[in-house]
């Protein structure tokens, strides 16, 4: 998680996605009209703002290869309200999750956005027993993104504290990196060779018939796989999405994902890493990677960026895997990729660019066949995808107001959750929120959509 850059250097020589100049919106019985307006055009181009969706509002959506939709985007609900001006890292990143008693829970970052940081779990929580309409503050122990396996259990990752440098026994190093945000170094070591407090990968089980959570290591096997410190510390990092193949075995796709080649050396550039296990969660071999390769036509500052991070992973009806990461880093604002893999993850298509910008992608399949991709940064943005397999996008829909690509309207993180066949809920921090004494206030947000394909 970082902040956004006052760097917006990107040249484009082609740009995709949204940046048309002009719009074709029609209003018919207090539905607007919008006809599709992906364009292709040469220069030098940034993030244009997509459809303006900031109330509540229905849309009338015809788009290309019959990617038609009717959209209804409800007003937003106000969550919670930060009562004095936050720094970055404080009352925002939010996530989106029932509980096992199926109520409703929202949690927020309460913590800097930093190493020092990582394991603290400070969060604010709310919790809301009605569909999302009002929320209520109260602690919430669960997470997001729990993954149900064929046992009965449930998994999810845990972040544990970063230890010192000067506390562990490490091996030689085998490489420097560069954090673009900071300036600062990292340094690489071999996960084979890391004592066991910094290999594998650490969970929280829910056991099958048990209400109580309890916390493990699981076992991790890539032997050509870097692990890095940072500023003094050593973090353990499995950050991703987490699903059931159609063979039932579960797939992690996570970052950062450092590659040690057959010459011994690592890139320092972050790729996107495919773990499996076959049981239920207790060791992960390695399945495939997606190497960073960027498009410098599209991205002529794509050899100085950090790589691929904060991956959406999500396995299609076909059976096929959708990833989309992030470039976004402390060069400025990066395209978002998209990658697919017809094998279970074992090989990946080259990295395509799909979005000219965009942070912490989240995808969401609908039971209507409707798939839905948010994003964020500049402002907080929805696409959806009616083909399966998630090739062709919609234009973007803009919940949140901004001036320009720097302008910091929200950290552009947000959750996403099913609550019907055709509806869903999306969480996310609005940073110009008035509070009743008109006071600018970081807000967090939670809104309702319902989409359907149009006949």
């Amino acid at each position: 998680m970082q902040p956004v850059t006052n760097l917006f250097a990107m040249a484009l020589a082609v740009l995709l996605a949204g940046c048309s100049s002009t719009k074709s919106v029609q209003k018919n019985n207090n539905t607007q009209v919008v006809n599709e307006r992906h364009t292709v055009r040469a220069g030098n181009s940034k993030p244009a703002p997509g459809i303006p969706a900031y109330g509540e509002i229905r849309f009338e959506y015809k788009g290309k290869d019959k990617n038609n939709l009717l959209i209804y985007l409800k007003e937003p609900i106000v969550v919670d309200v930060a009562t004095k001006p936050e720094k970055w890292g404080y009352f925002q990143f939010p996530a989106i999750l029932r509980r096992t008693d199926g109520a409703l829970a929202v949690k927020w970052n309460l913590t800097a956005d930093a190493i020092e940081a990582y394991g603290s779990n400070q969060f604010g929580s709310a919790v809301s027993k009605d569909g999302g309409k009002s929320w209520q503050i109260e602690r919430v122990d669960e997470d997001g993104g729990s993954l149900a396996l064929n046992n009965g259990d449930y998994i999810n990752v845990v972040t544990p504290k970063a230890i010192k440098v000067e506390d562990l026994q490490l091996p030689e190093p085998i490489g420097k990196g560069m954090d673009t945000y900071a300036k600062t170094s990292s340094t690489f070591y071999k996960l084979h060779d890391l004592p066991e407090v910094r290999k594998g990968v650490y969970l929280k089980r829910l056991k099958k018939d048990s209400k109580i959570w309890g916390e493990e290591k699981a076992d991790l096997y890539d032997p050509q796989a870097a692990r890095y410190s940072f500023r003094g510390l050593f973090p353990v990092l499995f950050w991703g999405d987490m699903h059931l193949a159609k063979d039932r075995s579960a797939i992690a796709g996570i970052y950062p994902g450092f590659y040690i080649d057959e010459k011994g050396e690592v890139d320092p550039r972050s790729g996107v890493f495919f773990y499996r296990s076959e049981d239920d969660g207790h060791s992960w071999k390695i399945q495939g990677r997606i190497l960073y390769i960027p498009d410098l036509q599209l991205d002529t500052a794509g050899n100085k960026r950090m790589g691929f991070t904060e991956p959406a992973f999500e396995v299609m009806p076909d059976g096929s895997f959708l990833a989309i990461m992030r470039t976004t880093d402390g060069i400025g604002q990066g395209p978002m990729y998209s990658s697919r893999s017809t094998d279970i993850g074992k090989t990946w298509s080259r990295p395509e660019v799909m979005a000219p910008s965009g942070v912490l992608p989240r995808l969401l399949q609908l039971e209507n066949g409707i798939t839905v991709l948010a994003s964020g940064r500049p402002g907080v943005q929805l696409r959806f995808s009616t083909d399966g397999a998630g090739k062709n996008w919609s234009d973007p829909f803009e919940l949140l107001p901004y001036k320009n690509e720097n302008d910091q309207v929200s950290c552009g993180y947000t959750g996403l959750i099913a609550t019907g066949p055709d509806r869903f809920l999306i969480v996310y921090a609005d940073f110009n929120y008035k509070n009743k004494k008109k006071e600018i206030r970081k807000a967090i947000e939670v809104r309702e959509v319902i989409v359907s394909k149009r006949k």
